[in-house]
C-alpha cells in the first residue's frame, strides 16, 4: 500500500446564499469543467474517547467512495494538508487493513460509528493545457445526522490542489473571496460533527515547562515527546515509501533510551530498566531497516560516478541491497504487529503521564541534571583522548556512540539549563556526524568485501571499496578537529567540576 499524493488544501466559510463563481480565466490554459452536483452520506468511525480525531486522524465510509483513512503529513511536507489511504470493504465494518494501520493509536480500543453526515456537494474540476488535473473547488452543505434527525447544519468551500496546481491557489482564493467566501476556522467537517471533545488534545501532549522546571517536569516532557514521535511515524512505516518514517521513529526510540539513562537518579531503577530494555528491542528492529536503507542509498549514489560500462554489473551487485532492505522491512512489520509492541506503547503512554520518579525528581532540574551530563561527557573525553591515528575502527565507532550519548544528555538538560547546554549539544552533534561518516564507510567496505563475487561484479565492488576507503580516511583525518571544537572549557562551563 502506498499513500496518495499529499493534498494541499484550503477551506473557506460561506453564507447560505453563496454561489460558486465562474472559475474561467484563472491562468493561461486552465479550464474549469462543468459544475457537478450530488448528495452523499458518510459515517465517521472513532474510539469512545475520540482518540483518532484528537490525533488528527480520520476513518470514514462514504457512499460511492468506500473507506478512507486520513492522517497528517510528515514534518518535511509542510505544504501538505493530509495523506489518505483508501480501502474496499463492507460499509458496516471497518476494513482489517485500515485497523492494522491504526494499531499504534488504537492499542486494542474499540472503533465504532461516531458521526453521520449527509452532504450536498457541488464541485468544479480545473484542468491544465494537457488535460492534467490541477485543482478542484468543492462546495459542501453538510447536515449532521442523529438517526434520521438533522442535528445541525453548516457549509464550507474547499480548494484541493493537485500536484503541479499550487500556482493557482492565490487566484482561486481571490476569486472565491470576491464571491463572498471568507477564511474558515480550520476545523474539519467531521470534527464539527463530533463536537468539542474531538478537538481536545490527544493522550500525549507537549508538557508546558515552567520557568524553573523540576526533574519530573523534564522527565514527562521528554517521554511524551519521544512517544508521540513514534506514534506519528507508525502509519508511514507500515505503508512504506518514505525512509524518514523509520529514521525518525528510530531517533525517537534511541533518544528515549538515552533520556532514561540521563534521568536515572530521578527514576525508579527497575521501572526505568524495563522500559530501556523494551525500547532497545524496538530500536534494533528499526535499526535493521534504517541501516540497510542508508547503505543502499549510499552505494547507489557512489555508483553513479562509475563508468557507463560498469553500470550493469553495479546494478546486479546493489540489487542485493534492495533485497536486504525488504527482508529487514518484513521483520519490522512483523514486530509492529506483535502484542509486545502494543504493550510497550501502552507502557510509554502511561510513563509520559505518570513516570515512576524518586524523591529527587521534585528538585529543580537545573540542579540535578548537569551532573548527569557530566558522566557521559567524561566517558567521551576519556575515549577521545585515548584515540590514535591508527586506532581500530571499532574504537572510533565506540567514541561516536559516546558522543551521541553526551549530546542527547545535554539536549535533555537544555530546557532547564538553557543555551549553554544547547551549544554543547550542537558541537557534540558535529563530532558525532564526522565519526558517523567514518562508520558508514567502514560498514560499506565490509558489505562490499562480503558480496563482491567474481568477474566484472568483483571489479565494480573493488572500485566502490576504494572510494569508501578514501571516505573513511578523510573522516579519520577530520574527527580530531571536531573533537577540538567540543573539548573547550567554555563549552562545558555549566557542568560541575
Amino acid at each position: 500500500m502506498k499513500p496518495s499524493w499529499p493534498e494541499l488544501g484550503v477551506k473557506l466559510a460561506v453564507g447560505a446564499g453563496f454561489r460558486l463563481p465562474d472559475l474561467s480565466g484563472l491562468a493561461d490554459g486552465v479550464v474549469p469543467g462543468p459544475q457537478r452536483e450530488g448528495r452523499t452520506e458518510s459515517v465517521h468511525y472513532d474510539t469512545p474517547d475520540l482518540r483518532l480525531a484528537r490525533w488528527g486522524l480520520s476513518l470514514r465510509h462514504r457512499r460511492g467512495e468506500g473507506w478512507t483513512l486520513g492522517f497528517p503529513p510528515n514534518a518535511h511536507q509542510p505544504l501538505a494538508r493530509h495523506r489518505t489511504q483508501r480501502f474496499e470493504g463492507s460499509p458496516r465494518t471497518p476494513p482489517a487493513a485500515a485497523l492494522s494501520l491504526l494499531r499504534a493509536y488504537l492499542r486494542g480500543a474499540e472503533v465504532r460509528p461516531a458521526a453521520s453526515l449527509s452532504i450536498l456537494r457541488r464541485q468544479v474540476l480545473l484542468t491544465g493545457p494537457e488535460g492534467q488535473e490541477l485543482a478542484e473547488v468543492i462546495d459542501d452543505e453538510v447536515s449532521v445526522l442523529e438517526g434520521r434527525r438533522v442535528a445541525s447544519r453548516f457549509r464550507e468551500v474547499e480548494i484541493e490542489v493537485r500536484e503541479g496546481g499550487e500556482v493557482l491557489l492565490p487566484s482561486l482564493l481571490a476569486r472565491l473571496q470576491e464571491a463572498g467566501a471568507f477564511p474558515a476556522d480550520g476545523v474539519p467537517a467531521h470534527l464539527r460533527a463530533l463536537g468539542p471533545a474531538a478537538q481536545e488534545p490527544p493522550e500525549l501532549t507537549g508538557v508546558a515547562l515552567p520557568p524553573s522546571p523540576t526533574g519530573t517536569d523534564l522527565v514527562r516532557s521528554a517521554i511524551s515527546s519521544g512517544v508521540a514521535s513514534i506514534l506519528k511515524h507508525d502509519i508511514g512505516i507500515r505503508l512504506g515509501g518514505d525512509p524518514e518514517d523509520v529514521h525518525q521513529a528510530r531517533v525517537a526510540t534511541r533518544r528515549l533510551r538515552s533520556n532514561l539513562r540521563t534521568f536515572q537518579p530521578l527514576l525508579q531503577e527497575e521501572w526505568a530498566t524495563g522500559l530501556r530494555d523494551e525500547l532497545g528491542w524496538l530500536a534494533d528492529q528499526l535499526g535493521s531497516v534504517r541501516d540497510a536503507e542508508v547503505l543502499r542509498d549510499r552505494l547507489r549514489e557512489e555508483a553513479k560516478g562509475l563508468l557507463e560500462a560498469d553500470a550493469r554489473p553495479s546494478d546486479g551487485l546493489l540489487r542485493r541491497l534492495d533485497e536486504d532492505v525488504e527482508r529487514a522491512r518484513e521483520r519490522l512489520l512483523t514486530t509492529l504487529d506483535e502484542q509486545r509492541y502494543v504493550d510497550l506503547l501502552n507502557r510509554l503512554v502511561e510513563a509520559a503521564a505518570q513516570p515512576a520518579v524518586t524523591e529527587d525528581a521534585a528538585l529543580p532540574a537545573g540542579e540535578v541534571l548537569p551532573p548527569q551530563v557530566r558522566k557521559p561527557w567524561r566517558k567521551l573525553r576519556s575515549a577521545a583522548r585515548a584515540l590514535r591515528p591508527d586506532s581500530p575502527d571499532e574504537e572510533l565507532h565506540h567514541t561516536r556512540i559516546l558522543a551521541k550519548r553526551a549530546r542527547y544528555a545535554a539536549e535533555a538538560a537544555a530546557p532547564a539549563v538553557g543555551s549553554e547546554a544547547e551549544r554543547f549539544a550542537k558541537v557534540a552533534a558535529g563530532l558525532q556526524t564526522v565519526l558517523g561518516e567514518h562508520q558508514d564507510a567502514v560498514i560499506a567496505q565490509g558489505w562490499l568485501r562480503a558480496n563482491a563475487g567474481g568477474g566484472r561484479r568483483a571489479f565494480v565492488a573493488g572500485q566502490l571499496f576504494g572510494r569508501e576507503a578514501d571516505r573513511a580516511a578523510a573522516s579519520r583525518a577530520d574527527w580530531p578537529r571536531a573533537w577540538k571544537r567540543l573539548n573547550q572549557k567554555k563549552l562545558r562551563a555549566w557542568l560541575p567540576a
